[in-house]
């Protein structure tokens, strides 16, 4: 059970099928196929080994797509890296995955070998003219044969290694197997949404991420033609849904609040598009509701799911308005129970965290296991259960509520931030004696980070200037877009910060002057 074998049989199936849409870029099937052979035959004359490392750093593009096929296809692990990641952050991730090859664009390539710099004997890759000591990509494509791959082994089965935040703010690689993408994305979700080869799906979202990656898979388990967006521009996003007779996008509710705008001027430009599947964060019924007025047909699949645990519930299109603050039933396949701190299950209507099975780690949708990290592995995992760190609660009709995030995730625009990460960065800047980051309510992006600051004695520091610091470390869009300076913190009776009555504070709004 290979994801490249997949590619092999849909290009024996559907030939002359139009496989992958980007920009300018639309390959067949077959051609796809070819490339993505002749790629992988290219990375193993130049030594990549199966089991070995290749991170991927590029934005969205169609030669994210074939590289992504051509590294399974040699059996190596593909390591995706956001371009949206500051240089420490891809530092740390490759000095943790310490991968054979990485692959960028020209336009990453200062970070890229500054990350790199430490690591002996990788292969840098770039996608456009080589500089010195790179091999160019096209190079590569044009070494390899267009042959088939030799068959690869049943074991290991590693995949892909997608690396998210956790609570001590160092990343942590979630190792993803074959059979959890063919699982998850063959079976799992194309079930749930009704996926078909006759589909014609659009990524919106960056795809070096978790749902990027699954709809790369989706579109391969099913022969279903991908749609990726360079770039997300709600005008241009529309005009490809219409030109292209896009019936499936993939998104974040954000994605929706940009969109609706362009959708209400001509609703039939959007006449193909029978369902939508949104994660990420909250979905708001107003706009489900704004939505479904806009194109009666649609069918909207919102879920719950996670880059360890995989799909975990789906709401579907029905109950979309009746529970529109749940994330849906348990997907069949799926099991989840609800527990407190003795792990003990709690009754319907309780919260306690989130766990989760799905077969043996790796064998179904839930990840095998954290790259290189045992003891963080050991602690995620109980009897087979995944700790996932979320608190939620059942209700009597078995519908699951995300409750809170246990770890102080923020999802901002789709996109994790864990609170201690950007705490941490803050920590650093000498002026800040302690601080305190919570997730408040945002129009736009359905949460955003603020940050509440207390100074060291005699220093003196604007909201600007702890911004910019910020901008320097993490991702720019993990910086803070609030920070209220505080004299001192609401304490527990042990001295912890009570983030709770934080979280009531910033409830108050946010003042002009504490807004970078």
């Amino acid at each position: 059970m290979k994801v490249g074998t997949l590619l092999t049989t849909n290009a024996i199936r559907y030939p002359d099928k139009v496989a992958l849409i980007c920009g300018k870029t639309r390959l067949t099937f077959k051609e796809l196929e070819i490339r993505a052979n002749r790629l992988a035959h290219g990375l193993i004359q130049r030594g990549i080994r199966h089991g070995d490392r290749v991170a991927v750093y590029l934005p969205n593009s169609a030669e994210l797509v074939w590289i992504v096929c051509a590294v399974l296809k040699a059996g190596a692990i593909v390591v995706p890296i956001s371009t949206r990641l500051a240089e420490p952050e891809i530092e740390y991730i490759f000095k943790h995955a310490q991968p054979a090859a990485v692959v960028f664009a020209p336009s990453g390539r200062d970070a890229a070998l500054l990350a790199a710099a430490e690591l002996l004997e990788t292969l840098l890759i770039v996608t456009g003219s080589p500089g010195r000591g790179e091999l160019g990509h096209d190079d590569l494509l044009e070494s390899g044969s267009p042959e088939p791959l030799p068959p690869l082994p049943l074991e290991p089965d590693d995949a892909v290694i997608a690396y998210t935040s956790g609570t001590t703010g160092r990343p942590k690689g979630a190792i993803s197997t074959h059979a959890n993408l063919i699982i998850g994305q063959g079976l799992m979700t194309a079930m749930e949404w009704g996926l078909r080869h006759d589909d014609v799906i659009m990524t919106t979202t960056p795809m070096a991420h978790r749902i990027g990656i699954a709809r790369i898979c989706n579109a391969l388990c099913m022969g279903a033609t991908h749609v990726v967006l360079p770039a997300f521009r709600p005008a241009d996003a529309v005009a490809v849904m219409e030109r292209e007779r896009v019936s499936v996008v993939s998104l974040v509710p954000t994605i929706v609040r940009m969109l609706l705008t362009e959708i209400e001027k001509e609703p039939q430009r959007c006449a193909t598009l029978r369902a939508i599947v949104a994660t990420g964060e909250a979905f708001p019924a107003s706009a489900k509701a704004q939505l479904m007025a806009l194109l009666p047909g649609l069918q909207i699949h919102s879920f719950y799911s996670q880059t360890e645990a995989g799909l975990v519930s789906s709401l579907r299109p029905e109950a979309q308005l009746t529970h529109p603050l749940s994330v849906g039933h348990v997907v069949p396949g799926v099991e989840v129970r609800i527990v407190d701190h003795d792990l003990s299950d709690v009754p319907p209507g309780h919260c306690g965290e989130i766990l989760v099975r799905c077969g043996r780690p790796g064998q179904a949708s839930v990840m095998r296991a954290y790259y290189n990290a045992p003891a963080a592995t050991a602690a995620a995992f109980i009897e087979g259960w995944l700790r996932t760190g979320d608190v939620g609660r059942f209700d009597d009709e078995g519908y699951l509520y995300f409750v809170d995030r246990a770890k102080d995730m923020i999802v901002s625009g789709g996109l994790n931030i864990y609170s201690k990460e950007v705490e941490i960065v803050l920590a650093s800047h000498p002026a800040v004696a302690e601080v305190a980051v919570v997730g408040v309510a945002d129009d736009m992006f359905g949460e955003a980070v603020m940050a509440f600051v207390e100074l060291a004695a005699d220093a003196s520091v604007s909201a600007q200037e702890l911004v910019e610091h910020c901008r320097t470390v993490i991702a720019s869009y993990k910086k803070p877009k609030y920070i209220r300076f505080v004299q001192s913190f609401p304490r527990s009776s042990t001295g912890k910060i009570l983030k709770g009555e934080l979280r009531l504070l910033a409830k108050g709004g946010c003042k002009p002057e504490t807004k970078p």
